[in-house]
């Protein structure tokens, strides 16, 4: 591995990650606050080293895939460990363990959370947690590529490691413009549902905290009751509404908004079936648990769509306690945590796309049983899908499998409950947040061991990486000069 473009690259992100701070800290300016001189301390040593690091010569045909894969893990590693010193420093968060663990939730979008009074961190952090959430959501590196291309064609191999999904398609022939357009469709949709938010009564300051958690799937509130705090039926219908879209695969956005093709959403096989088994879990999860509101079906309808959609789009937010629901919508909603959302969006889980070509690997296999001899290809939106990509989606599925297992094995040492340790496992790696029971809506992670915090720390980032990029560091030969 080519260490200086591995450095380089991380110089270029942890530089504007000191830029990306400065909003947090006009906030924490402005209210007077306690935690300013964390920021400034924060902002200088993420800027000086970023300055210093992206100074690095190098020459661009020097970045390679692992180049790439490595860079993008240990981007986010460091980010999220230097991005973790305001709330460690302001002391709003003692420990750095549970700091960092706050702060790898923002940038992997996860939303699971460590505090348990939310109500007494400063606007500046509270600004800072959920701002992460809406870098971390398309990707940081994406990110810098749209401000700012990073080391010209080469940058593929980094969007293709943080681009959730088994394949990646660049927009147009340029991979910054690219990133670009994403970063224009991403951010005019967040600032719509800002302005909607407002308009539907929520405070400015906290439309645009769950404007990016709502954008970014991540679902970091500054109310401990969550959305349920508002009350407020249009506020539960629009931020429902967004989960769910911001779910969707971005390139259908491009092909709609830029390319003016509304016919391809209507074709795309993995968008139909995402709205299928969310249409089907608002259904099963509204008639199953219409009694928990008194028969009460408008009532009813609005919870199960809100909590379908939060969870189905790993975005965490709640109107309600559902682990007071029956048995039979947990499980529900348990399954669709983890099928997660499309590809390509900002949702995490396993991704309807890897689903749906399981599901055709199946029926593939049992007709080739029943006729040997016929020619048959696996299809998608017309497309065969190639033998690496159909590997790629079963390595990545036993690696998901494996990571689960060990990570509860490793969490179970705490004692807990089942469901509380196998939920919370569930929703560190597949970037949802509250789990159940113990972790449920309206409960944290703050009673968990060092150790298991630690563990979830490590999901979460394989989780919005998908595994492949966090296991290369850990591979002897991605370290080899050939």
């Amino acid at each position: 591995m080519n260490i200086r473009v591995v450095l380089k690259i991380l110089g270029i992100v942890l530089f504007w990650e000191s830029i990306l701070m400065l909003p947090s800290l006009i906030i924490a300016v402005a209210d007077k606050s306690y935690e300013v001189n964390a920021f400034v301390i924060s902002i200088i040593i993420c800027g000086i080293i970023g300055f210093v690091l992206k100074r690095i010569k190098i020459d661009k045909n020097e970045m390679r895939k692992r180049e790439g894969f490595a860079a993008v893990a240990i981007c986010w590693l460091v980010m999220s460990a230097i991005g973790a010193i305001p709330f460690y420093l302001s002391g709003a968060i003692p420990s750095y363990i549970d700091a960092l663990f706050e702060t790898v939730s923002g940038f992997t979008t996860t939303g699971s959370t460590i505090i348990k009074d939310v109500d007494a961190i400063p606007r500046g952090l509270l600004f800072w947690r959920s701002f992460t959430h809406w870098i971390g959501g398309m990707g940081f590196l994406v990110f810098t590529m749209a401000l700012a291309p990073l080391i010209g064609g080469r940058s593929v191999f980094l969007m293709r490691a943080e681009s959730p999904g088994p394949t990646f398609g660049k927009l147009v022939p340029k991979l910054s413009e690219s990133s670009k357009i994403l970063y224009i469709i991403y951010g005019g949709m967040t600032a719509v549902l800002v302005v909607l938010l407002i308009a539907a009564g929520m405070p400015v300051f906290d439309s645009f905290i769950h404007a990016f958690g709502t954008a970014g799937t991540g679902g970091f509130s500054n109310n401990a009751l969550s959305i349920g705090y508002y009350g407020n039926p249009w506020i539960d219908w629009i931020i429902a509404i967004g989960m769910l879209l911001f779910g969707i695969n971005f390139t259908l956005y491009y092909l709609i908004f830029i390319k003016g093709d509304f016919r391809s959403i209507l074709k795309n096989e993995e968008f139909k079936l995402y709205l299928g088994y969310v249409s089907a879990g608002v259904l099963l999860v509204f008639l199953n648990s219409l009694h928990n509101f008194n028969n009460n079906y408008s009532e009813a309808l609005r919870h199960s769509a809100f909590t379908v959609s939060s969870l189905v789009s790993t975005t965490g937010y709640a109107t309600v306690d559902y682990n007071t629901w029956p048995m039979f919508s947990k499980s529900i909603l348990l399954t669709l945590m983890l099928f997660g959302s499309c590809a390509g969006s900002t949702a995490g889980g396993i991704k309807s796309i890897r689903i749906l070509a399981l599901f055709k690997s199946l029926l593939y296999e049992i007709r080739r049983i029943i006729h040997p001899n016929s020619i048959q290809t696996i299809k998608i939106d017309g497309k065969s899908l190639d033998n690496d990509t159909l590997k790629s989606i079963l390595i990545f599925f036993f690696a998901y499998i494996i990571i689960i297992i060990f990570a509860v094995i490793l969490v179970s040492l705490d004692n807990l409950d089942f469901m509380t340790s196998f939920s919370a496992v569930i929703a560190t790696i597949s970037n949802i947040g509250p789990g159940f029971e113990a972790v449920g809506p309206m409960g944290s992670f703050a009673d968990f061991s060092a150790l298991s915090k630690i563990v979830f720390t490590a999901c979460m980032i394989i989780g919005r990486l998908e595994v492949l990029p966090v296991l290369v560091l850990f591979a002897p030969s991605t370290y080899k000069k050939h």
